[in-house]
């Protein structure tokens, strides 16, 4: 029973619940930068390349065959760079807007630590000395 406890706690701990959090909200970022690059960004590349569709740029090793007698359809078989340029690209803006986000949040991080924090009032027993402090100087002068 005790490695259930242990377990729950592990899953419990704020750290693991924030991690899950990102994670998912990362996942729905990343579809969102991914029809971004495909369905607004590459169309217009596309145009100012000759209306090429990236999808449909590869290098074709060999081409798909019917076998006459056997009527057996062999795949063709292609280097899909035009796939690659797009998840790089994907890859990329996804990736400057983490540093974006993560430099604001920085930048407001040290916004806090930069605001002057006032001094700690003095405890009971400094300002009772203090007092006889100035009452000491006051007899003596």
């Amino acid at each position: 029973m005790s490695f259930l406890k242990e377990f729950k706690t592990f899953a419990m701990r704020g750290n693991v619940v924030d991690m899950a959090v990102g994670i998912i909200i990362g996942g729905a970022f990343g579809k969102i930068v991914s029809s971004l690059v495909s369905d607004i960004i590459m169309p217009p590349i596309g145009l100012l390349i000759g209306g090429v569709k990236f999808e449909s740029l590869k290098i074709v090793l060999k081409h798909a065959h019917t076998d006459a007698v056997t009527g057996k359809v062999t795949e063709a078989v292609s280097i899909n760079y035009g796939n690659f340029i797009n998840t790089a690209l994907d890859f990329l803006i996804i990736a400057f807007s983490i540093f974006l986000f993560v430099k604001l949040i920085n930048s407001m991080k040290r916004k806090e630590e930069t605001k002057p924090t006032p001094p700690p009032a003095p405890s009971k027993e400094e300002q009772l000395l203090t007092e006889i402090r100035d009452l000491l100087k006051g007899k003596n002068s």
